[in-house]
């Protein structure tokens, strides 16, 4: 799938599930057309930068103009104006006397389940009926328990509301039973009556202490539950409360996953895990999806479809949802020894005439996009990557538009709880592919190969080891891996700086050792190369961040200024390998308005010209520097002189193009054989961070 040649392009990746090759939904389809995020709406527009704000469920106004989300650390929901979904702006929040736990609505009202509850034992709860448009509660109906989902029916008869009652994790390590009891509550329209379904009794596990989730109705007015700790799944009649299907959501064995949390994403374990389902979403009238998230006994790390005639699995993800996490360079290895991508939520909307089933990974941090024409055989078309702890998922059909809620909310490494708005659009990018189930992230370097017009090489960083060398085309296709070795053994470095030697083989420029490695072809290391030792005192935390050759020397750039030298400066090292010296010049930093900047690659553009990137360590709303500078050398200096820099291209405008958080480490640059400039953003590995990975091709730029 070859990039679209355009002068500058914002490619966010998208990747090979282990099955083969995903075409893209405008490929499905025959048309120029795809999902795109459109915006990145972060919560705490509604209130101030400072406020802990989150948007974890939302819902759509009847006429398609504004999102509704809830907001729980402010026992609010929040509004936003989506009338140009490119643009979105906010639109004030209401105070709902409690924690919103759901959102749905109805007409011209919105409805949220909230949380009174003053203790686990005695749980309370309230619907609350507000007018859309002027926002006035029309009504507030006791709930009698904790609410946890709402679903209105699409008859517009019934609310169908999930009691769960939620246990006490902190009893028992969380197991149940733990009294009291969940139930279903379902709501009359024409009364506003409340009646109880009782659910215990139909499970296997804690059969007294039902606690349902997550509720969808269908066109029949019959609800599906899922009681996600109970492993169970309950269709009702809502005309008479009565039990329809009483199904055991089951286990599965699941192989070819990675079950340890050892910095590798290893494909190679099995699990057998309870489903414990949490979003259930109904296709048909007779079929539902499941998410199955699972809980502290469970988690099959994928999502199911079942028959409500049946009581049976038509379809299961198996391990293909994870392998589509791993080639997206979106697998969470840390959760690799609990639930892994965790699959929390699930929703279906026809658009464009399609049929679709939208899955959230709320540990992946992305929402992968199926084709359900033939609903027993899903076809995997498209991952949207998200923010942070993607709960919400809800479509517009009438707009063709996708809301995905992100709760997630840590201000102190810029992470906050998001509304994002995806749609149809033509395609302005290509796209970076992942082959051969070659897993990846952290991408903390970029480096043209010698002699290939076509090709460059990319590293993975401390985040996971052995350190990887990684080869793609221009075009965007990973597609050859190299484990580093020493001494015969794979070994990790942190590296954050590569170049492909003319010569053969390759440097590394590795930043907690402060060491220059060079390698052979089959990336053996070589050498090792120290900074000097009054250097080497000086370094701070931030060290080598870029490598680049030129002849017999080597150069690197240093991150931020080192102690004893002028405040914003940053060190730029050449290396003589014939005389084995060293000499360095100074670079000058810009100074951000939030947290600070420094330099995380250097590129030889000719023999006196070199190309950095210059970057604050901000993402999201404050990320304020990501730029492309080059600067000459003198043709001799003694002491440390001060390089002039010029600017040639800001990134910022192109990191905001797609509509995304704005990611932060901008990290490998590298001028390809064919004269285009490419760069890439390091996604850490998903550790503290939204997990995208943005590869950008500039153009004929250096």
């Amino acid at each position: 799938m070859p990039l679209r040649r355009t002068t500058s392009a914002v490619v966010s990746v998208v990747a090979v599930a282990a099955v083969g090759a995903v075409p893209t939904a405008a490929a499905a389809h025959g048309r120029s057309e795809e999902f795109r995020r459109l915006a990145t709406f972060p919560a705490y527009l509604n209130s101030s930068i400072d406020d802990t704000a989150a948007a974890e469920i939302s819902t759509v106004t009847e006429d398609g103009r504004t999102v509704v989300y809830t907001d729980s650390p402010g026992k609010r929901l929040g509004f936003v104006d989506i009338t140009d979904p490119s643009a979105p702006k906010p639109a004030g929040t209401l105070a709902v006397g409690g924690e919103p736990t759901s959102v749905a609505h109805l007409g011209r009202l919105l409805l949220a389940g909230v949380n009174t509850r003053t203790s686990f034992t005695e749980p309370s709860g309230k619907l609350v009926v507000i007018d859309a448009k002027s926002r006035a509660v029309q009504r507030e109906i006791d709930l009698g328990g904790q609410p946890d989902s709402v679903a209105v029916a699409p008859s517009g008869r019934y609310i169908a509301v999930a009691i769960e009652n939620e246990r006490d994790e902190d009893v028992d390590d969380g197991a149940i039973p733990q009294a009291p009891a969940g139930w279903l509550a379902v709501i009359d329209t024409r009364t506003w009556k409340v009646s109880r379904v009782d659910l215990t009794g139909l499970t296997k596990i804690a059969p007294t202490d039902p606690e349902p989730e997550y509720v969808s109705v269908n066109s029949r007015d019959e609800a599906v539950v899922s009681l996600q700790e109970n492993n169970h799944l309950v269709v009702v009649d809502l005309r008479t409360g009565r039990i329809v299907r009483s199904i055991d959501a089951g286990s599965v064995t699941v192989g070819d996953v990675d079950t340890l949390d050892d910095d590798k994403i290893e494909l190679t374990g099995t699990i057998t895990a309870k489903r414990e389902p949490d979003g259930v979403a109904w296709i048909t009238d007779d079929l539902f999806a499941t998410a199955n998230e699972g809980d502290y006994e469970g988690g099959s790390r994928g999502w199911s479809i079942f028959s409500k005639k049946t009581g049976k699995v038509v379809w299961d993800a198996g391990n293909s949802l994870e392998h589509i996490a791993v080639a997206h360079g979106q697998y969470p290895d840390k959760r690799s020894d609990a639930k892994g991508i965790e699959a929390e939520n699930v929703a279906f909307a026809r658009l464009g005439g399609t049929p679709y089933v939208f899955v959230n990974s709320e540990r992946g941090n992305f929402t992968a996009v199926y084709d359900v024409s033939n609903p027993v055989k899903p076809r995997f078309r498209q991952l949207l990557p998200t923010t942070n702890g993607p709960e919400g998922v809800v479509a517009v059909p009438s707009r063709n538009l996708v809301v995905v809620s992100s709760e997630e909310e840590d201000p102190s490494i810029g992470i906050r709880g998001t509304v994002q708005v995806y749609g149809f659009g033509t395609p302005r990018t290509g796209q970076l592919v992942a082959k051969h189930d070659i897993p990846w992230g952290a991408l903390s370097a970029l480096s043209a190969v010698p002699g290939r017009r076509d090709r460059l090489a990319t590293v993975t960083d401390a985040v996971y080891s052995p350190t990887r060398i990684l080869g793609l085309g221009s075009g965007g296709i990973i597609d050859s891996e190299l484990t580093v070795t020493k001494g015969g053994e794979p070994v990790g470095y942190d590296v954050e700086g590569l170049v492909v030697r003319k010569a053969g083989g390759y440097w590394l420029a590795v930043e907690g050792t402060n060491t220059l490695v060079r390698l052979d072809a089959r990336a053996r290391v070589q050498e090792e190369i120290p900074l000097p030792a009054d250097v080497a005192a000086a370094v701070t935390s931030n060290g080598l961040e870029g490598i680049a050759e030129v002849g017999t020397t080597v150069w690197v750039a240093v991150q931020r200024p080192i102690k004893g030298d002028p405040a914003n400066v940053a060190r730029i090292g050449r290396y003589d390998t014939a005389t084995k010296t060293w000499s360095w010049l100074l670079y000058p930093l810009e100074v951000a308005p939030t947290g600070w900047v420094g330099l995380s690659e250097l590129v030889a553009v000719d023999a006196n010209t070199f190309a950095v990137i210059e970057r604050d360590n901000q993402r999201g709303t404050l990320a304020a520097i990501k730029r492309i500078y080059t600067f000459d050398v003198p043709a001799t200096w003694t002491g440390t002189p001060t390089v002039t820099k010029r600017l040639v291209k800001d990134l910022l405008p192109l990191l905001k193009a797609d509509g995304g958080w704005v990611q932060d480490k901008v990290e490998g640059l590298a001028v390809a054989g064919n004269g285009r400039t490419y760069a890439v953003t390091d996604n850490d590995g998903l550790d503290d961070s939204t997990g995208e990975t943005v590869f950008l091709d500039l153009g004929r730029l250096l």
